[in-house]
């Protein structure tokens, strides 16, 4: 069973819709004529004008990284500057849509220090010094999931004999 779920076209599909692009023809028609879904095909004309031909082509492959400042300055544009997303991603050279959107809405939200970039991995002394748990460690944390499980279903049986005796609905069987 495959582990991604997103369907990839060849180069061959992306260079034709490329030349239709490039005669003229909108990601609608696009896809029509070459029977691809319309979201595809809209992500490749956005891909296809920031980019060119050649951004176009190489999607598919290892993904693009960008700089804070890039993300930053690309994000207050949009957000500050209300410039069309699409101007954006043609003057910074931004391959795909989809980030974009990701930063506009961390600059919204938290600021330019929003977009800087996270340490990746496991921190350091996360994992227990002893090189693990112990069996009585283990079984304390079992006992607090099953705590918690059992103090849900309490709750949620008193929060549905309180919605029935509200309503005057007898339990289905």
């Amino acid at each position: 069973m495959p582990t991604d779920l997103r369907v990839r076209y060849d180069e061959g599909v992306r260079r034709r819709a490329a030349e239709m692009f490039a005669e003229g023809s909108g990601y609608r028609a696009t896809a029509g004529e070459l029977g691809l879904p319309p979201t595809t095909v809209r992500k490749w004309h956005r891909t296809y004008a920031a980019i060119g031909l050649e951004g176009l082509l190489s999607m598919g492959g290892s993904c693009r990284s960008y700089s804070w400042e890039v993300k930053v300055a690309a994000a207050k544009a949009v957000v500050d500057g209300a410039e069309p997303k699409a101007d954006v991603m043609a003057r910074y050279g931004i391959a795909s849509f989809s980030p974009l959107e990701r930063w506009c809405k961390a600059y919204r939200e938290a600021g330019p220090d929003a977009l800087r970039p996270r340490p990746k991995g496991r921190p350091k002394g996360s994992k227990a010094a002893g090189g693990g748990t112990s069996r009585e460690q283990e079984l304390e944390r079992r006992v607090r999931k099953l705590e918690a499980e059992n103090a849900y279903l309490k709750k949620s049986i008193a929060l549905k004999a309180e919605k029935r005796s509200r309503t005057g609905r007898k339990p289905r069987p």
